[in-house]
């Protein structure tokens, strides 16, 4: 008889133990460089979806190369895969336009929320002898590998006859910092939100000048027009003219309405208590979401549907 109780208790923990570990959900969040600020923003998303589901839901950070990566992951990733991009990356997936190959697979990428927008930083040391964008002809700079930041940087050099006048130097831009500190490079392009960590960290040990683009430049840059203000970084005391992008974070159909609609819930619920921790979350708003692509996921446009946000009929 006591054999038999103890194998009923042992049958009963199991099953609480199972009910327990069903009642987890865990999700992939592929970010960016573990450099970068997104990575630090996933990290606080991570955080604030653990205290908003009191434990229900579990985000592993996923460090990526960059937003290409990212998006190429969601043909082949299983249900609970979140990923950030810009919207731009999506449309062109979606019609196998380079540096995509045509998937039916990214038909099903869904749209859960907007987050901070990249943001281009142009960074040179103080003595390097470069106060525009043009002195950089004959000058090393680090851009990395495939990101955005390194693609809108050739972009815009091309756009204002930068093109092979300046010397790209070959390594990742984890090393950036390093190199600019110790002199090997004259400068390094990034593109985050700001204050971009790497940023922070290149001002805090060596005298830094981050570059402006004058309005001839930002018309031929063909972006959207932000100003970093002055005081934002060591060093730099003035404001500084740049571009930036729309960012949002992404996930498949295959993602269940329940899953999608308690991320997107409790992402806008944390948000002001993200934003008292690091200011770039304060600029993320409901009207955010047109500059989106794709359809927004159901369990997303139930939250919406539910908060009274009005959602532009395209993401419907």
């Amino acid at each position: 008889m006591k054999k038999l109780i103890t194998l009923a208790a042992a049958a009963a923990m199991a099953s609480a133990v199972a009910t327990t570990a069903g009642a987890e959900t865990r999700i992939t969040y592929k970010s960016a460089k573990t450099t970068s600020s997104y990575y630090q923003m996933a990290v606080q998303i991570a955080e604030a979806m653990k205290a908003g589901s009191g434990g229900d839901m579990i985000v592993t950070v996923e460090e990526s190369q960059g937003s290409v990566q990212n998006v190429q992951e969601a043909a082949r990733r299983s249900s609970n895969y979140v990923f950030t991009t810009p919207p731009s990356l999506i449309g062109r997936a979606m019609n196998g336009e380079k540096p995509f190959k045509a998937n039916d697979a990214y038909a099903n990428i869904r749209a859960l929320f907007p987050i901070p927008s990249l943001t281009m930083h142009w960074v040179v040391r103080a003595d390097a002898g470069v106060s525009d964008l043009l002195d950089l002809a004959g000058k090393d700079m680090i851009i990395g590998k495939g990101s955005f930041g390194a693609r809108k940087t050739e972009a815009v050099f091309k756009a204002l006859g930068l093109e092979d006048k300046v010397n790209f130097v070959d390594v990742e831009l984890n090393n950036a910092v390093p190199a600019l500190k110790n002199r090997q490079v004259d400068g390094f392009a990034t593109a985050g939100s700001w204050p971009a960590p790497n940023v922070q960290e290149a001002a805090a040990g060596t005298d830094i000048r981050l570059l402006s683009l004058n309005p001839e430049q930002l018309e031929k840059a063909a972006g959207t027009k932000l100003v970093i203000p002055g005081g934002t970084y060591k060093g730099v005391d003035e404001d500084v003219t740049t571009i930036t992008l729309p960012v949002g974070a992404y996930t498949t159909a295959a993602m269940d309405e329940a899953t999608a609609y308690a991320l997107t819930k409790t992402f806008w619920t944390g948000l002001e208590k993200m934003a008292g921790v690091n200011p770039w979350w304060g600029g993320v708003k409901p009207a955010m979401l047109a500059e989106m692509a794709g359809k927004l996921h159901p369990g997303a446009l139930k939250y919406y549907a539910e908060a009274g946000v009005d959602v532009p009929a395209a993401l419907k």
